[in-house]
C-alpha cells in the first residue's frame, strides 16, 4: 500500500485533490487507520483515479463521473468519449478563431475610417463581358460567409473549363444578387471571362454580364479576407458625392495568383445619381 503522499505522486496529483475525492466518495482510500486516520492506497485504484481525471478532463462534472465509474465504464468506452469531446472542443476552436477573424475585420474597418482619398474612387463605364460561372449559396456577404464558398466554386470550374476545353480570355469576375427567397443568404457567382459559345454538354452555364453606365470603382490590395474597409470606405464614398447603388457590385480579380496578400481586385459597384 501507499500512503497518501506516495499515491499523489504516483498518480500526478496533489494530496488536497485525493483529501476531496474521498470525502464525496469519490475515491476512498483502501484502507484508514484507526488510530493515526492516515490514508493508505492500493496500486489497483491507480486506474480508478486515470479514468476520473480523464472524464474530468473531458469535461464532466464530478457528479457525472461517479455515475459513470459506477456503470464501470471500459477504456474503449473512454476512447469514444475523448473522439467526441475532441471533436466538440475542435468545432469550438474554429467557432472562436472565425470570431476573432471578424472582430479583427471590423476593427480594421474602424481604424481605417475617413482615411481613404476620394483620388482612390473612379466613375467609369463596364462593357459587356461574357463569363462562364458556377454559382453557390452563402449565408451572408461577410467574408467569413464568402470566402467557404467562392473558393471551391472557382476551384470546380477551373477544373471543369479544363476538362471541356474552354480557354479563359479575361480575368476572373465575381459577383453577388440577394437570394430570390427573400431571406439573408446571398447567391455567389463565381465567374471566368470567356469566349466561348454556350453549349448543352457543358457542366457550367455561360452568362453574358451586361454593360454598366457607371461604376463606382476602386483597386483593393489584399486577401480577400481584409475587403471590408475598402468595401465600406467605397460606401461612404458613394454616399458622400451624391450617388447611390444602382445593381449587384462585382469584383474584378486582376491579380489572384500567389500569396492572397498580394491579390490585386477591383471593386465595382454600379452606381446613379441619389
Amino acid at each position: 500500500m501507499f500512503n497518501i503522499g506516495d499515491f499523489a505522486k504516483h498518480g500526478r496529483v496533489s494530496v488536497r485533490m485525493l483529501r476531496h475525492y474521498d470525502a464525496i466518495g469519490l475515491l476512498r482510500p483502501a484502507h484508514v487507520d484507526p488510530v493515526s486516520s492516515y490514508r493508505f492506497y492500493e496500486a489497483g485504484q491507480l486506474a480508478r483515479l486515470n479514468r476520473i481525471i480523464a472524464l474530468k478532463d473531458l469535461g464532466f462534472t464530478l457528479q457525472q463521473v461517479q455515475t459513470i465509474l459506477d456503470e464501470q465504464v471500459s477504456a474503449e468506452q473512454l476512447r469514444g468519449m475523448l473522439r467526441l469531446r475532441q471533436a466538440e472542443l475542435e468545432a469550438t476552436i474554429a467557432a472562436d478563431a472565425t470570431r476573432l477573424a471578424r472582430v479583427e475585420t471590423r476593427l480594421r474597418t474602424i481604424e481605417s475610417e475617413g482615411r481613404m482619398s476620394a483620388d482612390d474612387v473612379v466613375i467609369k463605364p463596364i462593357p459587356a463581358v461574357r463569363v462562364a460561372e458556377l454559382t453557390g449559396t452563402a449565408a451572408s456577404f461577410g467574408p467569413e460567409d464568402i470566402g467557404p464558398v467562392i473558393q471551391p466554386l472557382y476551384e470546380q470550374l477551373c477544373r471543369r473549363l479544363t476538362d471541356a476545353g474552354v480557354a479563359p480570355a479575361g480575368p476572373n469576375i465575381a459577383y453577388y444578387e440577394d437570394s430570390p427567397d427573400g431571406d439573408d443568404t446571398i447567391i455567389v457567382h463565381a465567374g471566368v471571362t470567356v469566349s466561348a459559345e454556350p453549349q448543352d454538354g457543358y457542366d457550367f452555364a455561360i452568362v453574358d454580364l451586361p454593360r454598366i453606365e457607371a461604376a463606382a470603382t476602386i483597386v483593393y490590395r489584399g486577401s480577400m479576407a481584409g475587403v471590408m474597409p475598402t468595401v465600406q470606405s467605397l460606401a461612404r464614398w458613394i454616399d458622400a458625392n451624391g450617388y447611390r447603388s444602382s445593381g449587384d457590385n462585382r469584383e474584378l480579380y486582376l491579380e489572384c495568383t500567389g500569396s492572397p496578400e498580394q491579390w490585386v481586385t477591383e471593386l465595382q459597384e454600379p452606381v446613379a445619381p441619389a
